[in-house]
């Protein structure tokens, strides 16, 4: 089966709205300059400050707006917290959910994480699941049954069809920021095991639901990663904050 390739940027704590509107127009224009195009669907998880930004600048283009967490109740006494609802009305169509910044510096859980996909979900956002092993867990040989639990934990309420409306993105925590990536070969087998976690909880989607790596990817590194037969795109974030080397890296996915 063939799945659609994801180039997802994540921003994280980066860019003013100033510099958001900047970063838009120029990767608008220089999307146009590539010779070949792309086959990938682009995402832009952006700060909740330049959402609004990036809704003027691009609610019409091809690339598609997200957010990097939401609140799993619609609204309420919840200071600080954003709605899924607040999302869509920004154009949001992805968010992601259970980052490993998330779970390590908030103390995100797998039952909280869980009620956010299905929140998600039913406003009709895409969750950008993500899950990944720190380098003890790696090094212990854990890091398999531990992912593989993590993707249970967060699904293991949903029927097929609403798993079947989700990506996941594998970020080894170990590599994430570090310059160091995980092999293609240790990439595949990780997401391989998603994949087969996925085929437990709903046999049929499991095929077509995309699996995304996550952790130092950029231009130079993304055609042997998505080379793999269960990586169907990346989730990117130093390397999606200029938008020529994003630019690049997304004109290197066919």
């Amino acid at each position: 089966m063939t799945r659609k390739p994801i180039i997802a940027g994540n921003w994280k704590m980066y860019k003013t709205v100033q510099e958001a509107k900047d970063f838009a127009a120029g990767l608008l224009e220089n999307l146009e300059k590539l010779e070949n195009g792309t086959n990938a669907e682009m995402v832009i998880c952006a700060p909740f400050t330049a959402l609004a930004a990036l809704k003027d600048e691009l609610e019409e283009s091809i690339i598609h707006i997200g957010a990097q967490n939401m609140y799993y109740e619609t609204q309420g006494a919840y200071t600080g917290e954003i709605s899924p609802l607040m999302l869509t009305e920004l154009a949001c169509t992805y968010v992601i959910i259970g980052h490993s910044e998330r779970r390590e510096y908030f103390k995100e859980d797998d039952a909280l994480i869980a009620k956010k996909v299905k929140t998600a979900l039913d406003f009709g956002l895409t969750p950008i699941l993500c899950v990944g092993e720190n380098l003890a867990l790696r090094e212990a040989g854990q890091a398999l049954v531990f992912v593989q639990g993590q993707v249970e934990n967060a699904l293991r309420e949903l029927s097929p069809e609403e798993i079947r409306k989700i990506v996941v993105a594998y970020e080894p925590i170990w590599a994430i920021g570090t310059g160091r990536t995980a092999s293609p070969q240790d990439a595949q087998e990780m997401c391989a095991a998603i994949r087969t976690t996925l085929a437990r909880l709903a046999a049929e989607a499991s095929q077509e639901i995309r699996i995304l790596y996550g952790g130092s990817v950029k231009a130079s590194n993304i055609a042997e990663l998505m080379d793999q037969p269960d990586i169907d795109g990346a989730l990117v974030g130093g390397a999606s904050l200029d938008f020529l080397g994003f630019t690049e890296l997304i004109g290197s996915v066919r």
